[in-house]
Formats: structure tokens, C-alpha cells, sequence
């Protein structure tokens, strides 16, 4: 027998999940107590969340974090949840606190937003044994002094130039962990894990996309 030869069982009913990109298999991966994720969808709908193969899930959301939010997602969840705590719109020791239930409730990570101050950073590291992911859209973020602060992971988000900002922290701090936005073709997601990024973000499509292909099948269905 062939030992690379890999079984898969899908099942009837969940023989139609999500799955992403099959390039993010590429990219190096990040290890985090044990646990080895290339791939991290970035949505907080628990429907999508349970329905798809990514290895983890960035969950973060343009509104204040709440901690009833964070719990449904733990509870929901299936795969490693790394978890919005704020950092822009809410700052100061909220954050610190919603970064200590978020660990309570088992999260592997939590993400903060560009604008965070290094001194919330610093409150953070001292009561979470978790990494912090720290955001990073521009090529005139302090890297250095986010590192100093306390930051574990680096997710870089600048849109169209996110391969090139991946590249510059790269050059600049070789063994960093670097999660980044794959953009929306295989060429994007390509490129990205070329520049150095060790795993990938990925946004699905919505359930009212999926909605849309599932009703169109149905009325073809019923026309025949």
C-alpha cells in the first residue's frame, strides 16, 4: 500500500462543506500548543464556522467585543478560535479583560486591531499565556516595538499590498509569525505565501451566496 495514500470520508450529508483554497496547503504553517494551523477562515457565522475545513478561525467583527459573542463562538466552534478583543473603538483594561475571558473560554488566540497602544500590549502579556495577534496594515507600523510590547503573532491586512508588507516584516524579522489576507484567487494566496507569510486568511463566501447556488439548483429541480 502506498503510505501517502490519505482515506477521506465525507459522508453524505456534509459532502458539500466549504473548503478552502487547496494552495494554503503551501505555506509553512504556525504551531501553537501542538497544534499546527495553515489555513484560518475568517468568519464569526457558527454555520459556516462548523461547515468548513479551514484549520482554525479568525473571529473578529466591526463592533465592541462582547464576551457572550466569544462564548457562543467557543461553544460552537470545532477547530482552534483565534478571538477579537478590540484594540481601536475599545481600548485601555476592557481590553485586557475581554483578552483574559476570551483565554478563559479557550481561545488559542486574540487579535487586536492596528491602532492598539503598546502599553495595552504590555498589560495583556502579563495575564494571558496565549499569543497575541497583532494587526498590521501599514508599512509605517513600529514591528520592533510591537514585538517589545508583547506581540506573539503578526496578522498583516493592508488589501492589495498585503504581499509586500509581508515581504518588508519578513526581511526585517526572519522567524516572526506571520498570518496574512490571502485576497480572493490562488494567484493572490500564491503570492502571499511566497512573500513569507506562514499561514493564510480566508474569507468564505456567505450563506446567502451558498443560498443563492443551492435555490437555483432547486428551481431547476423542479422544473424538470
Amino acid at each position: 500500500m502506498n503510505k501517502k495514500f490519505m482515506p477521506v470520508y465525507t459522508g453524505n450529508l456534509r459532502s458539500h462543506m466549504i473548503q478552502v483554497p487547496e494552495v494554503i496547503r503551501q505555506c509553512s504553517g504556525i504551531v501553537i500548543f501542538g497544534k499546527r494551523m495553515k489555513s484560518i477562515v475568517f468568519s464569526t457565522d457558527v454555520a459556516i464556522i462548523r461547515n468548513c475545513n479551514a484549520d482554525a478561525v479568525i473571529a473578529v467583527y466591526p463592533f465592541t467585543p462582547q464576551p457572550i459573542i466569544t462564548h457562543a463562538l467557543m461553544l460552537a466552534a470545532d477547530v482552534p478560535v483565534f478571538c477579537g478583543v478590540g484594540g481601536g473603538t475599545t481600548t485601555g483594561s476592557r481590553v485586557v479583560h475581554l483578552a483574559a475571558d476570551a483565554e478563559f473560554q479557550g481561545a488559542i488566540g486574540v487579535v487586536v486591531n492596528a491602532p492598539t497602544p503598546n502599553e495595552t500590549l504590555r498589560e495583556m502579556r502579563k495575564v494571558l499565556d496565549i499569543p497575541i495577534v497583532v494587526t498590521v496594515v501599514s508599512e509605517h507600523d513600529d514591528i520592533a516595538g510591537r514585538l517589545e510590547a508583547g506581540a506573539s503573532i503578526f496578522n498583516v491586512s493592508a488589501a492589495a499590498k498585503t504581499p509586500e508588507l509581508v515581504k518588508k516584516v519578513r526581511r526585517e524579522f526572519p522567524e516572526v509569525p506571520i498570518i496574512a489576507t490571502g485576497g480572493p484567487t490562488d494567484e493572490t494566496i500564491a503570492a502571499t505565501i511566497e512573500a513569507g507569510a506562514n499561514a493564510i486568511t480566508w474569507t468564505p463566501p456567505t450563506t446567502g451566496e451558498l443560498f443563492a447556488t443551492m435555490m437555483q439548483k432547486y428551481r431547476q429541480q423542479a422544473k424538470n
